[in-house]
């Protein structure tokens, strides 16, 4: 962890060390604006790592400028990296451009065979004088164009990075878009047909998330009227003091056949030992490494679900257990798994799992992170497929660090199963 913390606070200051070349010393002339900038430099670089620290210290006051800092200086990254290749070729055709404006040297005139050279005139500057012949050329102009052109650049990354984030700050706090999708199972008995689960994740109480982000979320799942509630990790971010209120409102989730959880990794975060007798006293079956029979008209369907791959070596709660969880049962029944994070799939795949519901991608959150998220995850939002096994992940209905989703709106899923 030590480790980890190191390495994000050298990113950090790098990250502002190149936003500081860019934004302040590349535009402005030494004196007290370049001074000032300096500073406020050194303040956002500061803020960071202390509201990452902070937050998680109770120091709830410094979320807001500090995540949102953060967002804004992502984008400021991301936009001036872009820039980079043009102003590059814009500085190049300037520099080509002032050579080819700068007069030449008078060449003089071939004298005639016979003739007597002009006197010298006393102080004059000859042709091999050459200061003179600098000084009769223009000025240069091209530091007071690169500093134009930096400016240029500064004014319009910070303009749109503020406009980027403003929009995500307006879609991440707003209502979670409610989607369906029907997912074919071939196991699954005809009168299953169109069993509904209604699937959340990610909904991040915390610092900027409380009691009634939670009853909106309730209010629009009751809405579905779904046979099944499925919350895939990722519930808090705080301990069951800070955030038990928050959660109070799960207690009024409503379904035929019940309401299940499994552990995100930031529950192993914030205490996931009292949360999981949190979450079962407010009425959700917390599937730990297990499987629950779900009778319903007439057919049978096995849901498991299992802790978050990040339980293994922590010393809180027991790893994931995919054979607990589902060795030892009928392959004949359909099996859906409750995973937070979509990578269980690849060991999930291996027990013949027909559907993984998960979260943890939040869509990526922040465009582009998504490419990045693709590294680590198989499916980073929808549905895609691991070796045989169906696997949906929903964006989350909540998001972390930065209150900013662009390209990737909160989510409320109702999963419909099909039979073939």
């Amino acid at each position: 962890m030590a480790t980890f913390v190191g390495f994000a606070v050298l990113v950090t200051a790098l990250i502002h060390l190149y936003l500081w070349k860019r934004l302040v010393r590349d535009t402005t002339v030494p004196g007290r604006w370049r001074k000032a900038g300096g500073v406020a430099a050194l303040v956002l670089a500061l803020l960071v790592p202390a509201t990452m620290a902070g937050t998680r210290g109770g120091a709830y006051w410094l979320a807001w400028p500090g995540y949102l800092w953060l967002a804004v200086m992502f984008y400021l990254l991301v936009l001036l990296l872009v820039l980079e290749v043009p102003m590059a070729v814009t500085k190049l055709v300037l520099r080509r451009r002032a050579m080819v404006a700068e007069p030449t040297a008078a060449v003089p005139e071939p004298a005639l065979v016979g003739a007597e050279p002009e006197p010298a005139l006393v102080g004059a500057a000859g042709p091999a004088d050459p200061p003179a012949a600098a000084a009769a050329g223009q000025p240069d102009h091209d530091p007071a164009r690169r500093l134009l052109l930096a400016r240029g650049a500064a004014i319009f990354a910070g303009l749109t990075a503020a406009g980027i984030t403003g929009y995500g700050v307006r879609t991440a706090m707003g209502p979670p878009q409610l989607d369906r999708v029907r997912i074919p199972l071939a196991k699954l008995p005809r009168s299953m047909d169109g069993l509904r689960i209604a699937t959340v994740s990610d909904i991040h109480l915390g610092p900027l998330r409380g009691r009634a982000h939670t009853e909106r979320i309730v209010e629009m799942i009751n809405r579905m009227d779904a046979d099944l509630v499925a919350v895939v990790g990722d519930l808090v971010d705080g301990s069951v003091a800070e955030l038990g209120e928050a959660a109070e409102p799960l207690r009024d989730l409503r379904s035929r056949y019940g309401s299940f959880f499994v552990t995100g990794n930031h529950e192993y975060y914030s205490g996931v030992e009292e949360w999981v007798q949190e979450v079962d006293r407010l009425g959700l079956r917390v599937l730990q490494n297990e499987r629950q029979e779900i009778r319903a008209r007439g057919g049978v369907l096995d849901l498991a679900g299992v802790n978050d791959v990040t339980a293994a070596g922590t010393g809180l709660a027991a790893p994931a257990d995919y054979a607990a969880a589902l060795g030892d049962r009928d392959p004949s029944r359909p099996v859906v798994l409750l995973a937070h994070q979509p990578v269980a799939a690849l060991e999930a795949a291996k027990f013949g799992v027909d559907l993984q519901l998960s979260g943890h991608t939040h869509g990526g959150q922040m465009v582009p992170f998504n490419y990045l998220v693709k590294l680590q995850q198989p499916v980073v939002s929808g549905l895609g497929e691991v070796d045989g096994t169906k696997v949906y992940v929903t964006n989350g209905a909540g998001f972390w660090g930065p209150p900013v989703r662009v390209g990737a709106a909160p989510q409320i899923t109702l999963v419909e199963l099909r039979a073939p």
